[in-house]
């Protein structure tokens, strides 16, 4: 009901810590697409969980491969090259890892059976050139229409007649993915294929294809050549290596001229680890070297023995100053030089992975630049003219080219509304700018705008960085959420909190778990002593809007009548307020929290960036509560609730300890006659209004 639209990053200080890298993207959608062509079972272990290898598993599903998934381990049973089905539509959404070698597989496939598929994707998808791909594939004899304009997505791919007598040509100057596509789908037409047969035994062509129908009768060498210069030449030694471990020996000629041999056929390897994504590791190198200041970052995954040509950011890194222990899976990553180095680096090597020195130049001692980077420009967006947008924002002196992008430091940064692009790798790198305290500047907050964009290859991305990352708690965000019994304080919290992307605290949930524990360890309402020492001893936790007590869902116990009416008598208790106040405060953590209760406002956090008081009339309250008893089957009057709710209302506004009352600077929101939709977006509209973001940044 409420999607996440921006996160908001408060200055963020110090970093120690583990991080376990989720699984390459790059060798993910390989390593599928490779098992689904092969014959046989493939289990491939620690498959990265994305957006990208979602919509290949579609794929492969939709071609017929059996797909069975438990824990770390996925098994698929491949169709050998002749899939089940021979008319399907495949969206692939924004994954060029899919849409690419699919869009070459499919089309060998479509010559050899008959196939007719479709495949499109995003809007954005369809602004990424394939033309290349395609013109390649066209000089094959493969039947490619653009369904949309010339040279992009959405295509058909329709049969026709593999033409294998001459190299197939492909340019390499634009992207690597072209050449991925066709090593990863030539194997298919360089090795013998078995004829039809009729029912006399005579050779008949497969439905719907054209001659040569049977392929290379007795199996040829395919050769591919290369035209011009070859870019980001580290992808390509992903995809051979990968072909290797599933039979493909693809001899090579410098990088101009690669051949699959004849009779060359994908064979299982069986079990395949999946490498962690040494381009997702270039963010915690880089905070390594930003914050790992009186401890390292260890990144656990990817190291020395890494296959990803990103493994060589590492080296950038350092050359800015980075500390870095490598080891065969693991790098530990500190400060050294402070400011980090200013570098000028050709980064025609680590294309996605440069991304991150970007960023990091904003705390370097003089401009840095950035070239041989024309191959971003046909990403998941323009990302040269993104990130120098982006940047320009934080306050930044930036200059882009063609080729190139130059970032100056920053010794003060601007509150800025990042703008993603639907681009995961945006959202990751402009994610570091929100350490600029550590450089001395003025602490402001840096807002991601879509951070679900990280979807597409590290979905718990910012959990993970918060994970590892400190920050001054005065730093860290917090709405408070005050108000009487049965006016909606929990609801309300839980619906800001899920739209912010923050932590919750039901402080009336607290009181309520220790009566509960209280009552199960017989400790009565009025021992003052007893009931503190069951709340120091409280082994608690929220899982959304759910309370878990010693690992079991106490939720809904906690909604018993006995219960709460327990909870408001023991609140009272100075000595179990102090066992509970340290617990409450620690639930003050990164991104930010929400804190609903009596004296949230008041006594626990005075110093809230935003106080609500909620309030309700009791008619109103005690009608709420009654369908919410009714639906639960349990038998109560209406006229007897409101009278309970007057009467807890007049002991909390009472009560010497922490009276219920609005803090001086609450803003009141009655909401009565409110629905919690538009509840939530009141909170929000507040909140937003004391950020310093201008209106532009939208919710």
């Amino acid at each position: 009901m409420y999607p996440i639209p921006y996160l908001d990053l408060p200055p963020l200080g110090a970093a120690a810590g583990t991080v376990r890298l989720p699984g390459s993207k790059s060798i993910s959608n390989r390593l599928l697409l490779l098992a689904g062509l092969s014959a046989g079972v493939t289990t491939l272990v620690d498959l990265l969980d994305s957006d990208d290898t979602r919509v290949m598993l579609d794929a492969l599903r939709g071609l017929g491969c059996r797909i069975e998934q438990q824990g770390r381990h996925t098994r698929i049973t491949g169709v050998a090259g002749k899939p089940a089905v021979l008319e399907a539509d495949f969206f692939l959404g924004n994954a060029g890892t899919a849409m690419r070698p699919l869009t070459a597989a499919l089309a060998v496939i479509s010559t050899q059976n008959g196939g007719r598929y479709t495949l499109s994707g995003v809007p954005r998808m369809h602004e990424r050139p394939i033309g290349d791909l395609v013109d390649a594939l066209r000089a094959l004899g493969v039947a490619v229409e653009c369904l949309g304009n010339e040279g992009y997505p959405p295509l058909r791919l329709a049969g026709g007649s593999l033409l294998l007598d001459a190299p197939v040509r492909v340019r390499g100057d634009v992207s690597s993915q072209f050449l991925t596509a066709l090593l990863l789908a030539l194997p298919l037409a360089a090795g013998p294929r078995a004829p039809t047969l009729g029912t006399d035994g005579s050779s008949l062509p497969p439905e719907g294809a054209s001659p040569p129908w049977g392929g290379p009768a007795a199996g040829r060498d395919v050769v591919i050549e290369v035209i011009g210069e070859l870019i980001s030449k580290p992808y390509i030694e992903i995809t051979l290596n990968l072909l290797a471990r599933f039979g493909i020996a693809v001899r090579r000629e410098g990088w101009q001229r690669f051949t699959i041999p004849a009779g060359s056929a994908y064979v299982t390897p069986g079990e395949v680890h999946v490498e962690a994504d040494a381009s997702s590791a270039s963010y915690f190198i880089a905070l390594g070297a930003l914050a790992g200041v009186d401890a390292p970052v260890r990144i656990e995954g990817v190291g020395a023995a890494s296959i990803q040509g990103d493994i060589r950011f590492v080296e950038a890194a350092q050359a800015m100053g980075a500390r870095v222990m490598a080891e065969p899976n693991a790098l530990e990553v500190r400060r050294g030089a402070w400011p980090l180095k200013a570098i000028e680096l050709d980064c025609n090597h680590i294309p996605d992975a440069a991304m991150t020195l970007a960023v990091m130049a904003l705390y370097a001692d003089g401009p840095s630049t950035l070239t041989n980077i024309a191959s971003w420009r046909v990403k998941e967006t323009d990302r040269i003219a993104a990130m120098a947008t982006e940047l320009r924002k934080l306050g930044a002196q930036v200059e882009e080219g063609a080729d190139h992008i130059r970032v100056w430091p920053l010794a003060q940064f601007k509150p800025a509304a990042i703008h993603t692009y639907d681009d995961h790798r945006m959202a990751m790198c402009l994610s570091l700018a929100a350490f600029h305290t550590l450089k001395g500047a003025a602490p402001v907050p840096v807002r991601i705008l879509d951070p679900k964009c990280v979807a597409k290859t590290y979905p718990d991305y910012f959990e993970t960085l918060f994970g590892v990352v400190a920050a001054d708690a005065a730093q860290i965000p917090v709405i408070t959420i005050d108000g009487p019994t049965a006016s909606g304080k929990g609801t309300l919290a839980a619906g800001v909190a899920q739209a912010l992307g923050y932590h919750t605290l039901d402080s009336g949930s607290l009181y309520r778990v220790t009566a509960l524990a209280a009552r199960r360890a017989q400790v009565a309402a009025d021992d003052e002593a007893g009931l503190a020492a069951v709340a120091r001893g409280l082994h608690l936790q929220f899982e959304g809007t759910n309370v878990i007590l010693d690992g079991v869902d106490v939720t809904e116990r906690l909604r018993d009548e006995a219960v709460g009416a327990m909870a408001s008598q023991i609140s009272v208790w100075p000595q179990v307020r102090a066992a509970l106040f340290d617990l409450q405060c620690g639930f003050r953590q990164l991104p930010g929290l929400v804190a609903d209760g009596r004296d949230m406002g008041t006594v626990i956090f005075p110093q809230a960036g935003l106080k609500v008081f909620l309030t309700a009339t009791p008619a109103a309250r005690a009608e709420r509560r009654h369908k919410q008893l009714i639906s639960k089957g349990i038998p109560a009057s209406l006229d007897s609730l409101r009278a309970d709710l007057e009467a807890r209302d007049a002991r909390d506004k009472n009560r010497s300890t922490a009276p219920l009352k609005p803090a001086q600077d609450a803003l009141l929101l009655d909401n009565s006659l409110l629905g919690i939709e538009a509840s939530v977006q009141q909170v929000i509209a507040w909140w937003n209004a004391r950020l310093p973001f201008d209106g532009s940044a939208g919710c």
